[in-house]
């Protein structure tokens, strides 16, 4: 029997999803953020041993890792040096002389990874046309990679101007650097990141540089323990943009995991919408850390291509996810005005929540909850881990004196903050971008996200929620449904218009190629290729571009590109659909073609069974919904419930992954998928 393992870490716990044509298991494990591969070893052997799976029948393994990121925040990244053209040395300090707070004139830009002594520069040229301006001599490279070697730097980043239409100058000092020391870490700007706005790329190259030895050495790690503990399974490593690729990969491109984790979430959420006929939802990923939130429509998560990642700009495609600092282990703290603010200072997964035990004291947003009675005393991961009602109570006393307030009061007011914190960022997804939340579903997920669902989805004024069957693990399952993915892109600036069509259609063709190559070296088999084609476009004279997206339907085959006053037609509606508006008589460009190439990957989608009946309540507690008191309030075991159950709020829903509160005056349903479709305020169906 073949198996197929998905693994997230998280800040506070791993998740693993197992799926085979004979089921599905969830199996969590504390994280270990020393090296968050122990986790995923000790807890793949730990999950076999408990559902009799032997690891050698494991075909694939799937990881959303955090390291990339982590390495980011804390700035523990490898020594970098950067060889660019004469006269580019300080443009990463340079930037775009924007402020990153623009009401404070004290905030700097973080420092850059490069210092100015290890920033070297290259006599050479390209133009703007692709053609050699200045040559490069052998002498000029032989002094810059001399002076790599002289400044101790483990990796190197190559960014020369121009480099996206002429990569031959780079390429020559990557090869110079690889034959001084076979060991060096390069990273080429024509590589990472092939289009135009130097800054961009030379940020997004450094930064791909500077994770590329700490990677380097986690996925080491995995595959020597994978090539003992399963040796038949590849281990595929998640990207950013929502596919996989592999760990070689990934070693030489560790940027693109920078989001790898919360872009799974999003992938396993359109899948969990779709089964329950739910294609427009806004996500809700709250996890040990940090709450991360994405507008879903018609069951695209939208793609992003310039984010910020611990304040440095990537140029990357990414899936579009907004970020806020509110998660359960998400500290209640005073700042200089005497206010209490939550998070973004978090207890992480060491020594986490005060009702942890392990040694934390400070009043955390799962404190809260379990003072409150929404978090079951008996412990999170099936009773695995014991939660101390006591030390809560105590953390949270601390913070409750300071107010005057109640413990119970004080705990509400933590929940409250915190809620706060996740409505604004899913208010700048949605009524931000012109979106009404209204109109969409609030899905909920991550250990913590059920947890705050309807507080949010209330405030919001959102009517419905729905709650996916395994919400703790969606990141984890996430990675078993997604398809292997590269990108491939060619900046140049094409005129939309009759004479330029045969040009846009060569580049595609030469990009298709490319595309083709990535297919054969990763094995994919010719019926389960695709191909889709993005044109970024704009209006000549503005700034940026909007995506014009044409979709393959042939397995392999490149779609069919429109004339040129079909592209102008989509784009007018692209435009129209972003502004509100459109030109038809402006001239318009392409600035950047796109081919996504998709391989599709064998799954395993076993339904989980469930019981048939009617569920009945296991336990009646306390819990407090209001500052007014508690409530006598009856406790599920999800496991019970069947499809077309029904039960009216206020209730808890506990089960291995997660909890679920249930407000009174809510209506909770179970569909044919299993998830839980909640009616907030309402009667349902």
């Amino acid at each position: 029997m073949s198996w197929l393992v998905g693994i997230d870490v998280g800040g506070t716990f791993t998740d693993f999803y197992a799926v085979s044509d004979a089921g599905a298991h969830y199996f969590k494990r504390p994280s270990t953020p020393g090296n968050p591969g122990e986790a995923i070893v000790h807890g793949l052997q730990e999950m076999a041993a408990e559902i009799g799976l032997d690891p050698k029948d494991l075909s694939r393994l799937c990881h959303g890792t955090t390291v990339a990121t982590n390495a980011l925040i804390q700035r523990k990244g490898g020594n970098v040096a950067l060889i660019t053209t004469e006269g580019f040395r300080d443009l990463l300090e340079i930037g775009r002389q924007t402020r990153p707070h623009m009401y404070s004139l004290q905030i700097d830009q973080p420092p850059p990874l490069v210092p100015r002594e290890r920033r070297i520069e290259i006599a050479e040229r390209i133009d703007a046309d692709g053609s050699v301006h200045r040559e490069l001599t052998d002498e000029a490279i032989d002094a810059a990679v001399r002076a790599v070697a002289d400044s101790g730097a483990e990796a190197c980043a190559v960014g020369l101007l121009f480099a996206f239409l002429n990569p031959d100058h780079e390429q020559r000092i990557g090869a110079a650097l690889t034959r001084l020391n076979s060991d060096m870490h390069v990273s080429l700007s024509a590589e990472v990141q092939p289009e135009f706005r130097e800054y961009e790329r030379f940020s997004t190259t450094v930064l791909n540089a500077y994770l590329q030895p700490v990677l380097a050495r986690y996925f080491t790690y995995l595959e020597d323990q994978m090539a003992e503990i399963a040796p038949g399974a590849p281990i595929r490593i998640y990207q950013s943009s929502g596919g996989l690729m592999s760990v070689a990969r990934a070693k030489h491109f560790p940027i693109r995991t920078a989001l790898s984790g919360p872009a799974a979430g999003a992938v396993g959420a359109v899948h969990e919408g779709l089964r329950s006929d739910r294609p427009n939802v806004v996500t809700l990923d709250m996890g040990g850390t940090s709450a991360d939130v994405a507008l879903i429509r018609d069951g695209d998560p939208g793609i992003s291509f310039d984010r910020d990642v611990s304040g440095f700009p990537v140029r990357l495609p990414m899936v579009d996810i907004h970020t806020v600092g509110a998660g359960g282990g998400s500290i209640a703290w005073f700042d200089r005005d005497g206010l209490m603010k939550v998070g973004p200072i978090s207890a992480g997964a060491d020594p986490g929540p005060a009702c942890y035990g392990h040694g934390g004291t400070e009043a955390t947003v799962t404190d809260a909850n379990l003072v409150l009675g929404r978090l079951s005393p008996g412990g999170l991961v099936g009773g695995r881990m014991a939660l101390d009602v006591d030390a809560a109570r105590s953390a949270l006393t601390t913070v409750a004196e300071r107010l005057e307030f109640g413990v119970e009061q004080t705990a509400l007011g933590v929940l409250g903050i915190a809620v706060s914190n996740m409505v604004r960022a899913v208010r700048t997804i949605s009524v931000e971008r012109g979106h009404d939340p209204r109109d969409y579903t609030l899905m909920p997920f991550g250990g913590a996200g059920p947890l705050h669902a309807v507080d949010v989805a209330r405030t919001l004024g959102m009517t419905e929620i729905i709650v996916p069957l395994a919400p703790g693990i969606l990141c984890a399952q996430g990675l078993i449904v997604s398809d292997l993915k590269e990108d491939f892109v060619r900046s140049g600036r094409h005129p939309v218009a009759p004479e330029t069509e045969a040009g846009l259609r060569a580049t595609l063709t030469q990009l298709a190629a490319d595309a083709t190559a990535w297919f054969d070296t990763e094995k994919v088999d010719p019926a389960d290729r695709r191909l889709d084609i993005t044109l970024d476009a704009r209006y000549v004279g503005q700034n940026f571009e909007l995506p014009v997206e044409f979709t393959g339907t042939e397995p392999g085959n490149l779609p069919d590109l429109p004339d040129s006053e079909a592209i102008r037609a989509q784009f007018f509606d692209v435009h129209t659909r972003y502004y509100g508006f459109h030109n038809p008589h402006d001239p318009i460009e392409v600035v950047n073609l796109r081919v996504k190439a998709t391989g599709k990957l064998a799954r395993a989608d076993a339904a989980k069974e469930m019981p048939s009946g009617t569920a009945v309540p296991r336990d009646l507690r306390p819990v407090w919904f209001e500052d007014t008191g508690p409530q006598d309030t009856p406790v599920y075991d999800r496991a019970d419930f069947a499809p077309g159950f029904a039960f009216d709020g206020p209730a808890i829903v506990e089960q291995f992954d997660s909890t679920t509160v249930i407000f009174p005056g809510d209506r909770v349903r179970v569909d044919d998928a299993g998830n839980l479709i909640v009616t907030v305020g309402g009667t349902g169906q």
